[in-house]
């Protein structure tokens, strides 16, 4: 039977710790006991642990030996515009399943502004549902979710292949890109209504590659999952 996996909130020597809700969680809803085993990634390392104290909000955990942990064959990462915080978030929780390494909120020109006025507050949240897919999926460690930024600054960013999802696009399609690279790649998710021309021309003068992923509008939150899903299955 495969253990269930957590991610520690506290790391002290041979022990490790959940705490808040993920203590409840254990100790209510899934009624653990003390001796039972989980695996359970203390500082990055996936070890198998036995229970030793429970409480509704503490449960501490003996580490036992290390478990090797499988790695992601390839590093990608999300600029993610950010859109409507329920879709975004389905979004954000999908793709780590996917195995996404990193989600980086832009906000841009078609952002609805008072979705980028509320982003900020919205990190958390955003945190709390990657490591809760993590969990699920049983990854070592969750993505980053980094602070909402502007485009400009993120355009930047340095990856070994960059590409960005345009629905303007009708030379370049995603199915035709055959990376040479185990290095990260970085996909340009746009908001609703897409990048503006201004924007993509911006993409473009920071060496971005323009691509479209086919003849129908997704969705952002669609777009995102397929794109990753794509990618990961291409460079596995």
């Amino acid at each position: 039977m495969t253990r269930r996996r957590w991610i520690a909130d506290e790391v002290s020597g041979p022990r490790a710790a959940l705490t808040g809700a993920h203590a409840a969680h254990l100790s209510r809803v899934l009624r653990a006991r003390i001796g039972q085993e989980f695996d359970i990634v203390a500082n990055g390392i996936l070890h198998r642990s036995r229970v030793a104290s429970i409480t509704d909000s503490r449960v501490e955990l003996e580490l036992d030996e290390e478990i090797p942990a499988e790695a992601m064959p390839v590093q990608v990462s999300l600029l993610l515009a950010i859109f409507k915080f329920d879709r975004m978030e389905w979004a954000i929780e999908k793709c780590t399943e996917l195995g996404a390494a990193r989600m980086i909120p832009v906000i841009a020109r078609r952002t609805d502004t008072h979705l980028a006025s509320a982003s900020h507050k919205r990190v958390d949240r955003w945190r709390r549902i990657a490591l809760q897919a993590s969990e699920q999926s049983r990854r070592a460690t969750p993505p980053e979710i980094s602070d909402p930024t502007k485009l400009r600054e993120a355009l930047a960013i340095p990856a070994e292949l960059k590409v960005v999802l345009s629905e303007a696009e009708d030379q370049s399609h995603f199915r035709d890109i055959r990376p040479n690279t185990r290095g990260e790649v970085l996909l340009a998710i746009g908001p609703e209504g897409g990048w503006s021309e201004d924007e993509l021309e911006l993409f473009r003068s920071y060496g971005w590659t323009s691509v479209s992923l086919g003849p129908t509008i997704l969705r952002a939150e669609t777009a995102a999952i397929a794109a990753t899903a794509i990618t990961m299955s291409v460079l596995a």
